[in-house]
């Protein structure tokens, strides 16, 4: 998969983002820093990827252990008070819905724990290379 980032138009903040076959998404700053704002930043979209992930994950398991989850609703709330510290807080509340046992409401709890952003937000070392071309 490649995903591509351009500025939308010249001298503006807002960028275009392209995934293979996905229609474009978008990402800015907020207009108190300089941006137009009306659309995720990329802080928006890392907290977004824990939470649809987790949706997702927990869902996806449901389905295949033919659980009565009818759907889910996750919220993330973020913290980024000490971020420049290093330290990035998301607390994450999930709601099941559907006639769950109390033993599957805490394995699907359980189950939303091992989302793979999750793990990889948790757990992974992650290696970044960048390198800067003409274009």
């Amino acid at each position: 998969m490649s995903i591509l980032i351009e500025t939308e138009r010249e001298g503006a903040l807002r960028q275009r983002i392209t995934l293979d076959d996905i229609n474009d998404l978008y990402a800015d700053v907020s207009a108190n820093a300089g941006g137009e704002g009306g659309v995720p930043d990329p802080h928006d979209y890392f907290d977004m990827s824990l939470g649809s992930c987790k949706a997702l994950t927990v869902m996806m398991y449901a389905r295949r252990k033919e659980m009565p989850l009818n759907g889910v609703s996750v919220r993330v709330t973020r913290d980024a008070s000490r971020e420049r510290e290093g330290h990035y807080r998301l607390d994450v509340s999930i709601a099941l819905i559907g006639e769950l046992s109390a033993q599957a409401r805490e394995r699907l709890h359980e189950i939303a724990d091992q989302c793979p952003i999750h793990k990889l937000m948790t757990g992974a070392s992650i290696e970044i290379n960048t390198e800067t071309h003409l274009s």
